[in-house]
């Protein structure tokens, strides 16, 4: 019994070293299986060697589900239009690892340029109207913050 607790607490401590944190950010969405849509525009877009890179970033990611908000016509067009596109992905991107535990309300300047709005009220996060539905995903070049929409370049 003994063996296998310490078996057990060496596996998580292995699983949770940098050496083994080996998925970046576009791995670790794929790996999750509930961001197809976003994996797509990524590949659409041309950023899946950026957010593969060094980083490091913290992406708010839209869900399926989010992408699914948007009319279908939306939608098409957006993904056909390449500069667009790439402004709306990189508007859901902040440069280096924004933990869940160190945001902050206000202003905070994305990838694409402009500013999202970050809203904290009743122990909810919001970012620009988008609820943060999970935290701290972790990868080996940033964190992923999962939001139930897509938000819009203003």
């Amino acid at each position: 019994m003994i063996k296998k607790l310490f078996a057990v607490a060496a596996f998580g401590l292995m699983a949770a070293s940098p050496a083994f944190a080996a998925k970046d950010i576009v791995d670790t969405a794929v790996g999750a299986g509930n961001f197809k849509t976003l994996a797509a525009a990524l590949k659409q877009a041309g950023l899946v060697d950026t957010l593969k890179g060094k980083g490091p970033f913290t992406v708010f990611a839209p869900t399926d589900a989010a992408f699914a908000k948007i009319p279908k016509a939306d939608l098409d067009a957006l993904l056909k239009d390449k500069a667009k596109l790439t402004a709306v992905l990189t508007y859901h991107v902040v440069p280096g690892t924004v933990m869940a535990k160190d945001v902050k309300p206000g202003k905070v300047k994305t990838v694409q340029g402009g500013e999202i709005t970050v809203a904290v009220a009743g122990g909810k996060v919001t970012v620009d109207g988008a609820n943060v539905t999970a935290t701290d995903v972790k990868a080996s070049n940033g964190v992923i913050h999962v939001i139930d929409s897509v938000i819009l370049p203003k």
